[in-house]
């Protein structure tokens, strides 16, 4: 640990690109050697030239001679993955038997024009070689290894296909190189990455992350994923927030990078997903480095390293971002094998001592390049700064891991079959062409002997398994790579997802887990409403209306609740509506009941005191029965008013209209008779004879039966047709059922009132006919007075009744039956209780005939 924060001060990341014009750097070869009975060759790119001042050559045209030298110390980890393999398998007595393998490594560039240099180089073995001149070459190559880049992957495979040599690829997974129509002696040793859309599409659903930027490279492979990323984000309502599909051509000073990067900083996405290889996007990756960005969130596929590009700052853009990279298995031995290493156990290796002379200040020979002695003590590549050597075998190592091993069983196969079929004689080398390992490097990656078997369905790895990586760089040169999830997609385990939220460092301009939404999540009691012209993820938040809820965040409609139920205030629950009716015990039930009772008992009073007082003149001459009919009536009809108050049911609600339709009609006609017997014995201008007769007959008696009976056929219609029933009032009342009777036929309702106030009506013309009788027996006037307010209170009625609901309509039912009769009562009858009980004097024959003063 010690060693690791040295050298993270001591050494400017300068030195990750390792420049240096020293001449034991030039006079040292791009390619190494070691023997081996069979040689597995490899390309790597370890180091690459650029120009400095660009400073042209003295001697010839059209050349610079300021080149410079950069190393790719990342890249060295595929050296160290290739010897381990063959280490390993030399130590094995079980596989190979007395067959040693060796390995040929070369050099490639990044620019594509150089490419087949080394691969001239190598199938030559002169350093200006002739195409199909082997020039006494005899090293024996089963197989090469290329890669990480696919584009010089098939430049080289190109060359390799005319020779039909097994060329084995440990870079990403590339639909162009597996078609075996152009590279049928090509195989690649990474799964095919068709999971990592639903890998990336599942964290940014775990997340919440609905507005997600896009960074994908120009090519097939950037469009191949572009069309799987879409497809699976759109499904599950993820927006793309800006796609930007990078050239490989761009570098980090290229004007196209810049004004792209500008829209990128000013995008409202945090979180942007970026898809490439290190050739394909380095440019980007450098221009980001530069720019700083910290406050973005990026999601990134392991093809390349993010930390590979260092700066001179303390903050990291990088850090914090997501990595998915295959699952592989720990190679402890490995990072065992790395502390071993050095310059003196491989002096074949022309690069490890240039990486003691930088990193551990050792010194060069100036005769042979060789080193001194003045290094320092237990020098180790894994002393190093993570951020320039990570001793972790990367993804691409343990794909030239089993790229070895397939070769290897592969020959043993081959040996074996040789052996069988024509023995050699001892000490002879093993002899075969390049070809000939075909059929079995193809049934060895078939049969999986370091992967496994893998199960495809659909087009998808069901077998494909990813570590989320989490990338701590901060300080800036820390460069840990965090294991923090994983998934897989498995056909024994189906979907498994999961992530510690708690590992993660986020980038520096987060103190919580980012957001990257284009509108705020709809709260409960919201729903969306799409903002026109938008992606769908962009939106308004707009309240539910009235009785809707929404107990969900980001719902596109509101649910209507069950009339049951209520919204509640915040509009993200139903509540249970209490049910509610005009009751004895809430303050307006109990004040109609005293009002009904009250009114019936001085009803009753005022019946006892006729009673009592038959025989007097002031009973006799109103007409005693007609007067004890009507006061008869008036009592049940107070009564009747409480058959609206207290919780309805059938019964009461077939009582309700009927009876006090019946005894208001009874009361009405009882009124009428009264009046028409008024008229006929004081204005009636017939014969005395026919008068008379009318007064013997008592014929005003049977208006009573006759108006009940109209009424009764009226109320039989109306039961037989569409009764009243109970009815639930679900709106009246916020947040109860109202329990109410329905009039079932309105027709009928409206019939058996208009009924009443013609009943009124006529009541009322009879009276009026008859007001200018003597003071002391001017009942015709108070009969008037009572049929005006009856007839008032019920046209009155008629509006209020048909704009309210629920308790204040049957309360207003009620006021006015209670009105009517208290009309009836007060109106008809005070007068004479009055004369009764304070006046006697006047209740007699005397007082009747004349005017008392």
């Amino acid at each position: 640990m010690f060693w690791i924060f040295t050298f993270g001060f001591l050494y400017s990341p300068k030195f990750v690109c390792a420049f240096t014009d020293s001449e034991c750097y030039a006079k040292s070869k791009d390619n190494f050697y070691h023997e081996g009975d069979v040689t597995i060759s490899a390309f790597f790119t370890l180091h690459a030239f650029y120009i400095g001042n660009e400073v042209p050559d003295k001697y010839l045209p059209y050349n610079l001679q300021d080149f410079r030298m950069q190393y790719k110390f990342k890249n060295y980890l595929f050296v160290l993955a290739l010897v381990f393999a063959i280490e390993e398998i030399n130590r094995n007595p079980d596989l190979l038997p007395n067959i040693t393998i060796g390995y040929d490594i070369y050099n490639i560039p990044f620019t594509e024009k150089n490419i087949l240099y080394s691969a001239f180089l190598w199938r030559t073995g002169i350093s200006h070689p002739l195409p199909n001149c082997d020039c006494g070459h005899k090293r024996t190559s089963p197989a090469v290894l290329t890669g990480p880049s696919w584009s010089a992957s098939a430049h080289i495979g190109t060359f390799l296909q005319l020779y039909k040599i097994p060329q084995l690829t440990f870079g990403p997974f590339d639909s162009i190189l597996n078609d075996r129509a152009q590279f049928n002696s090509l195989y690649q040793m990474a799964p095919e990455d068709t999971s990592l859309p639903f890998a990336i599409v599942f964290l940014l659903l775990h997340f919440s992350w609905s507005w997600v930027g896009l960074i994908l490279p120009d090519d097939h492979r950037g469009t191949q994923i572009l069309s799987d990323l879409r497809e699976n984000m759109e499904s599950h309502g993820i927006c793309i927030a800006f796609l930007k599909m990078i050239s490989g051509t761009w570098n980090a000073f290229s004007n196209a990078l810049w004004k792209s990067m500008e829209k990128i900083e000013e995008s409202s996405a945090n979180v942007i997903v970026i898809y490439g290889d290190i050739i394909s996007v380095q440019g980007l990756m450098l221009h980001i480095t530069q720019l700083l960005v910290t406050w973005k969130v990026w999601v990134l596929n392991s093809s390349w390293d993010v930390d590979s590009h260092s700066d001179y700052f303390m903050v990291e853009s990088f850090h914090g971002s997501l990595i998915f990279s295959y699952h592989h298995e720990e190679m402890v031995e490995f990072m065992n094998f790395v502390q071993t290493v050095n310059p003196y156990k491989y002096p074949e290796d022309n690069y490890l001592p240039k990486f003691w002379h930088l990193f551990f200040k050792c010194s060069f020979s100036k005769f042979d390049c060789q080193l001194l002695e003045n290094c320092q003590p237990n020098a180790s590549l894994d002393l190093l700064p993570r951020h320039l050597f990570d001793p972790a075998m990367s993804e691409e190592g343990y794909n030239i891991y089993n790229a070895v091993y397939a070769v290897a069983y592969s020959l043993h196969e081959m040996n074996l079959q040789q052996i069988q079929t024509q023995p050699y004689a001892n000490g002879e080398e093993m002899a075969f062409s390049p070809w000939q390992l075909h059929p079995f490097l193809k049934n060895t990656i078939m049969k999986s002997h370091v992967r496994g078997d893998t199960v495809t369905h659909g087009g998808r790895n069901l077998d494909a398994q990813y570590d989320i990586l989490n990338f701590w760089n901060f300080p800036s040169g820390l460069g840990l790579k965090v294991k923090v999830g994983t998934y897989s997609l498995s056909a024994q385990h189906s979907l498994h997802f999961s992530i510690c939220e708690q590992m993660i460092q986020w980038p520096i301009g987060f103190t919580k887990i980012p957001q990257s939404v284009c509108s705020e999540s709809c709260r409960p009691g919201f729903r969306k409403a799409a903002q026109e012209g938008k992606a769908v993820c962009c939106f308004d938040c707009i309240p539910c209306a009235n009785n809707e809820i929404s107990n969900e965040t980001d719902m596109e409609q509101c649910v209507q609740c069950p009339e049951s139920h209520y919204a509640n205030s915040e509009k993200n629950h139903c509540l249970q509506k209490s049910v509610s009716f005009l009751a004895y015990e809430e303050p307006l039930g109990m004040a109609l009941t005293i009002i009904a009772l009250c009114f019936t008992l001085l009803t009753a009073v005022v019946l006892v005191v006729f009673v009592k007082h038959r025989d007097t003149p002031i009973v006799k001459a109103n007409n005693r029965t007609l007067s004890y009919i009507l006061l008869l009536t008036l009592f049940i009809s107070f009564l009747s008013s409480l058959l609206f108050i207290g919780q309805p049911n059938t019964t009461t609600c077939i009582l309700q209209q009927t009876a006090v339709g019946i005894l208001f009609t009874v009361a009405l006609s009882t009124v009428l008779a009264k009046a028409i017997t008024v008229v006929i014995a004081f204005k009636a201008t017939v014969p005395a004879r026919m008068v008379r007769w009318l007064m013997v007959s008592r014929a005003p008696n049977f208006i009573i039966p006759i108006c009940t009976l109209i009424q009764l056929i009226i109320c039989g219609i109306w039961l037989v047709t569409s009764p009243p029933f109970i009815d639930l009032d679900t709106h009246a009342e916020h947040g109860h059922i109202i329990i109410v009777c329905n009039m079932g036929s309105t027709v009928a309702f409206h019939t058996v009132l208009g009924y009443l106030c013609s009943l009124a009506l006529g009541s009322y013309t009879m009276a009026f006919l008859s007001r200018n009788l003597p003071d002391t027996f001017n009942e015709a006037k108070f009969l008037s007075f009572s049929m005006q307010i009856f007839f008032c209170v019920w046209i009155t009625f008629l509006p209020v009744y048909h704009s309210t609901k629920g308790k204040v309509m049957v309360a207003m039912e009620v006021f006015c039956i209670l009105a009517s009769n208290i009309a009836l009562l007060g109106l008809i009858f005070t007068p004479k209780c009055y004369i009764i009980l304070l006046r006697p004097e006047k209740n007699s024959y005397l007082g009747v005939r004349h005017k008392i003063i």
